[in-house]
């Protein structure tokens, strides 16, 4: 297998729509020679993730990201518009991580992914 690289530009894109092409990539599942069982080595980055959309007016207030610290009273909650305030490439990443498979395969999927706030070429650290 040829490692294949994808550049997608997210500006104007629905988060979710985004996020089911970028998983279909990540497992290689564009590819004839599909097999579930075997990372494709396609590298995927997402430029403007700042300018994504999101589908319904509500759903940035309404949408909860939730996690738990393990502690008593340690759930912590945040809505999907602090999250694009704070940093839009988690919510970008988090969307991709939830549509790929849960088994040991999902981390070095995600390994062949790269966000950028703008485009690449701005966001790229400065040498």
């Amino acid at each position: 297998m040829t490692s294949t690289r994808h550049t997608i530009d997210a500006n104007g894109q629905i988060l979710g729509r985004l996020a089911v092409r970028v998983a279909d990539i990540l497992q290689g599942k564009d590819k004839p020679d599909f097999d579930p069982s075997i990372v494709d080595p396609a590298h995927v980055t997402v430029i403007n993730t700042d300018r994504i959309r999101v589908s319904g007016k509500n759903k940035p207030l309404q949408k909860l990201y939730r996690h738990h610290s393990g502690y008593p009273g340690g759930l912590k909650e945040e809505s999907l518009e602090h999250v694009l305030g704070r940093d839009s490439r988690l919510a970008v990443r988090r969307a991709v991580t939830g549509m790929l498979p849960k088994n040991r395969l999902r981390p070095r999927m995600l390994k062949n992914l790269t966000l950028y706030k703008g485009t690449a070429a701005s966001s790229a650290p400065k040498t």
